[in-house]
C-alpha cells in the first residue's frame, strides 16, 4: 500500500534481522513499514512510529522512516526468491571510515524479502551482500559514497536451514541483482525529484 507511506504485510510471519528504528534487531515480523517524516524531523522516533503501527491498525511490523516522498522514490525488483524494495535518498553521501559531512536528510532504505528458510547466520550474510551491492551500485553510479548516515536496512526470511547468503551462493546472486535494479531505479527517479 502506497500513498504517503509504504505498509507491505506477509502472508505470514517472517523471521526479521535489521537496524530499523522500529522492533529492530532480530525480530518476528508480519511485516514492515517505510514511514514518511518531514525532512527537519526531530521527534521521538520510537514513540512515533509506535503510534504509526497503532494508527494503521498494524502490529509487529518493522519500521523504517523517510524523508523521501516515497511513492516518486519506491523502487521493486525480483530475483530469483529475493525480493528487494528501495527508497533513496542521498543528501547526505558518507563513506564508512571518512567523516561525515555534515548532517542532511536523505537515507536508503532497503528491505529484502527472501522467499526460503534460513538461518539467523544466513540473514546475517544476507545483510553482508547486499550492503555490498548497495556500494558496488553507488560507486557504479558515479556517487562517490558507501551509503548515507542514516540508511536503514532489512531482510526477512523463514527461519529455516539454510546458512549462506554470500556472493558465492544463488541465494547470494539473487540478492545483488535485486539490490542492483532496484537501488539504480530508486535514485534515477530521486534525481528526478530531488531539487
Amino acid at each position: 500500500m502506497v500513498n504517503k507511506h509504504y505498509i507491505h504485510p506477509f502472508k505470514e510471519p517472517m523471521l526479521s534481522l535489521s537496524n530499523a528504528p522500529h522492533n529492530g534487531g532480530l525480530f518476528k515480523a508480519n511485516g514492515f513499514f517505510f514511514m514518511h517524516v518531514h525532512k527537519n524531523y526531530s521527534g521521538n522516533y520510537k514513540e512515533d512510529c509506535l503510534n504509526f503501527e497503532k494508527q494503521n491498525g498494524l502490529r509487529d511490523f518493522v519500521g523504517f522512516m523517510t524523508a523521501v516522498d516515497i511513492p516518486k522514490v519506491l523502487a521493486h525488483a525480483k530475483s530469483g526468491r529475493v525480493e528487494a524494495y528501495v527508497t533513496a535518498g542521498i543528501t547526505n553521501p558518507a563513506i564508512a571510515g571518512d567523516e561525515p559531512p555534515p548532517w542532511k536528510p536523505g537515507t536508503i532504505n532497503i528491505a529484502i524479502i527472501i522467499h526460503k528458510g534460513l538461518t539467523v547466520g544466513a540473514l546475517a550474510n544476507a545483510i553482508m551482500t547486499a550492503t555490498e551491492a548497495k556500494t558496488y551500485t553507488l560507486l557504479k553510479l558515479g556517487y562517490n559514497a558507501t551509503g548515507t548516515t542514516s540508511d536503514g536496512i532489512g531482510v526477512f526470511a523463514y527461519e529455516g536451514r539454510e546458512e549462506w547468503a554470500g556472493t558465492a551462493t544463488k541465494l547470494g546472486i539473487s540478492i545483488g541483482k535485486a539490490i542492483r535494479k532496484a537501488l539504480k531505479e530508486s535514485l534515477v527517479k530521486w534525481e528526478k525529484i530531488k531539487n
